[in-house]
């Protein structure tokens, strides 16, 4: 069957042609026969068949440019049976009205003759279609995975055709599950679905199926880790489509397929993206990253890329970062270009050296130190980066006119006790008491964790288990928010279209999840028998972080239902420049707590010890 229908694919032109033109001549006669009581010699064959072979020509010259027959369309698509409605129906529709006039034939014979060659033509492109599909499906291979594909919906139907497609032939897909009752009985290229999610287990077992594939890239975590367990139950492997923000392209196929991971089960929250509002301010715009080497300015790079901007400037004060990130963008990283600046955000006349020859219209401010152990060792290094760095950007934006300014901030700048949470909160309000004299748009965005991120917690779990373990937990009730840092930078991007001066943006992250649940889950996807041990909490560490401070509203939405507006309080530069005089770590503390708090300028040391004074 396969060589025939190869044999016919090659000549499908000059075949396609041929038989449209036997449709009408079929359809002219069968319903001029019809019309006149089924008595042959009382038809006018010749008119009959004069119109016939005129339309059938004419149908071919209209389908010539817009190249009906030349697989302008797949076959039996709706897009072909639109355009083959339109012509013959179009063709048709005016042989009938020029009949009306001219009294060739009985006046109901080129429509009903319209009507059967539109469906024998139909007809025969169903048929090609559904011998075409039968064929891929009995060449499934000996070494093909059985496979049960969750979600009916396009994804679904897109992996399925990917499916029959792969000359390898590694997945033979046998059934679909799908919750909407609407899909129940459909068949997707031959596939039936079989029934909901609730019954996974019974349908892995009825149809033999070794893996099951998560074809929902809008699934939230909780659905993909309640898919997994039961696939998992049922003894068959589980596989899943990124989310929507990870894939690779706008389709779908089996090059998307990959494990399920720790991702997918914590962070899979969408956010739905005003595409227009971004490459509004994007697109043919100069726009510089600082701090562009790390997971987070890396990441922003990459899509920031993708909108077309004029320019765009990578910033960071580590080459080789700087050398890896410009190699995932351009797939070449030499260096050369000037699109990578070797810069520290510390060196205040570096910094607005490169402020006042590239002149950025946007910017968004990553770079920061982040380590909150190491950060509570070295406070004054955190003032120095994330308070004095994030003042010196500012005012450099501000002196060339940045059209929009984006702080980088952290859940732990919410009521924070850290040194990380102090500085990152003194950020924000920097940012707010640049936004209230620029003329341009100043806020920050706030999130939680990021997964995959540079020094996050799953990084930190999988090289102890590949050691063997343990792993090194805080606490067994400490929780965190996640999210992936896909979406964390695309909040980040979406901020600057939404966010208004001096604010920072929220985004709703759902529940907070169980860091020891983490470290389970992970434990559980190596194989490896790894125990967990208990630490205990790190100074000015957390027993469960918070997205909002005491006072902040939570329910603030008025531009996008996931993403909350929050005011900031300004701080004034004397009182910023105030944090800098000091070097003890309990001076810097107390300092950095203070300027969080709004109450006090400066602080004296008297005997060692900090007594605040007002300003």
């Amino acid at each position: 069957m396969s060589d025939l229908i190869g044999h016919f694919r090659r000549r499908r032109a000059a075949l396609a042609v041929g038989y449209d033109t036997a449709a009408w001549l079929v359809g002219y006669a069968a319903f001029a026969w019809l019309r006149l009581d089924s008595d042959s010699s009382s038809v006018p064959w010749s008119e009959v068949m004069t119109i016939a072979a005129a339309t059938a020509a004419l149908y071919v010259v209209v389908a010539m440019p817009i190249r009906l027959h030349q697989g302008r369309a797949r076959t039996a698509s709706l897009e072909e049976m639109v355009l083959l409605g339109v012509v013959m129906g179009g063709l048709g529709g005016s042989v009938f009205l020029v009949n009306l006039v001219t009294h060739w034939v009985p006046r109901s014979i080129p429509a009903g003759a319209t009507l059967g060659a539109l469906v024998l033509a139909g007809w025969a492109r169903a048929t090609w279609r559904t011998l075409q599909e039968h064929d891929e499906r009995t060449v499934a291979g000996e070494d093909s995975q059985r496979t049960l594909v969750v979600g009916a919906g396009e994804a679904g139907r897109e992996l399925i055709t990917s499916m029959r497609r792969d000359p390898l032939r590694r997945y033979d897909p046998v059934g679909l599950v799908d919750d909407d009752p609407y899909k129940r009985h459909r068949r997707v290229r031959g596939v039936p679905v079989l029934g909901t999610t609730c019954d996974l287990a019974t349908h892995v077992a009825r149809t033999g199926a070794t893996t099951v594939v998560i074809a929902i890239p809008s699934a939230s975590a909780e659905t993909v880790n309640r898919l997994r367990l039961a696939a998992l139950a049922a003894h068959a492997a589980v596989k899943v489509l990124p989310s929507t923000t990870q894939l690779l392209t706008d389709s779908v196929g089996i090059r998307d397929l990959r494990d399920i991971n720790i991702t997918d089960v914590l962070g899979r929250n969408q956010l739905d993206t005003d595409i227009d509002a971004i490459a509004g301010y994007l697109t043919g715009r100069k726009v510089l990253v600082t701090g562009a080497g790390g997971s987070i300015g890396s990441e922003l790079c990459r899509q920031i890329h993708r909108f077309n901007p004029a320019e765009l400037m990578m910033l960071d004060r580590d080459e080789s970062a700087l050398h890896a990130v410009q190699l995932s963008i351009h797939g070449r990283a030499l260096l050369d270009s000037d699109d990578v600046i070797l810069c520290d955000i510390r060196d205040e006349a570096a910094v607005h050296a490169v402020f006042a020859t590239r002149r950025p219209d946007v910017v968004f401010h990553a770079a920061a130190l982040k380590h909150l152990p190491m950060l509570e060792q070295y406070p004054a290094e955190a003032v120095k980066t994330n308070v004095i760095g994030t003042r010196t950007v500012l005012r450099a934006a501000d002196l060339v006119g940045v059209d929009r300014f984006v702080n980088i901030s952290t859940d732990k700048a919410a009521n924070p006790s850290s040194i990380l949470g102090y500085s990152k909160r003194v950020a924000e309000r920097i940012t707010a008491e640049q936004a209230r004299q620029a003329s341009g748009t100043y806020l920050s965005v706030r999130f939680g964790n990021v997964l995959g991120s540079r020094g996050s917690v799953l990084s930190a779990f999988a090289k102890q288990i590949a050691a063997g373990g343990p792993i090194t937990v805080t606490h067994p009730d400490v929780s965190r928010f996640f999210m992936t840092i896909e979406e964390a930078c695309q909040l980040v991007i979406q901020a600057a279209a939404i966010g208004g001066p001096g604010e920072a943006l929220v985004l709703a992250m759902g529940e907070p999840v169980r860091i020891v649940d983490v470290a389970q889950q992970l434990i559980e996807q190596s194989g490896t028998p790894v125990r967990i041990e208990y630490t205990g909490l790190r100074e000015g560490e957390k027993l469960h972080e918070e997205l909002f401070g005491d006072g902040e509203p939570r329910d603030q939405r008025p531009r996008h239902p996931l993403v909350s507006h929050v005011p900031v309080p300004p701080i004034e530069d004397q009182d910023v420049l105030a944090l800098a005089r000091h070097t003890a770590p309990e001076d810097v503390r107390l300092t950095l707590r203070l300027a969080c708090e709004g109450a006090v300028t400066e602080t004296r040391v008297h005997g060692g010890a900090p007594s605040p004074i007002a300003g």
